[in-house]
């Protein structure tokens, strides 16, 4: 079997990114929020950054751009939407700041990967 290179870059920063917006969000249940502050500012820089690298990296064009700008989009929109609406609907049990953070981790990961991907879609479109 040959595996292609050409998005690993891409594929292990998408990767990443994932693994660490859900550790934000499962982080949350065992260390307060109070804590979590004094980092958070650092932490989603490294969740925009790798969000960029994602959106530069990932060679998607045609149909396959398509898909990450509806699949991001719908990701970007449930995500800002369960953000606000979790907090009140899961707050007697304790997991509303838990999934409003992993919310918010996974729009600092995917807004900057569907912006430059949307970017270079239009460049792309706009080239004579």
């Amino acid at each position: 079997m040959i595996k292609s290179t050409e998005n690993s870059v891409g594929a292990w920063a998408f990767f990443i990114g994932v693994v660490l917006a859900v550790i934000i969000g499962l982080s949350t249940m065992l260390i307060p929020i109070s804590a979590l502050t004094k980092y958070s500012s650092f932490i989603y820089l490294i969740l925009v950054i790798l969000g960029i690298i994602v959106g530069f990296s990932i060679n998607a064009t045609g149909r396959d751009s398509q898909t990450f700008l509806i699949t991001g989009t719908i990701i970007v929109i449930v995500s800002k939407f369960g953000m606000e609406s979790v907090i009140g609907s899961l707050i007697g049990i304790g997991a509303g700041d838990t999934a409003s953070s992993t919310f918010a981790a996974l729009l600092a990961l995917f807004v900057p990967a569907t912006i430059t991907v949307a970017l270079k879609n239009v460049f792309g479109m706009a080239r004579v």
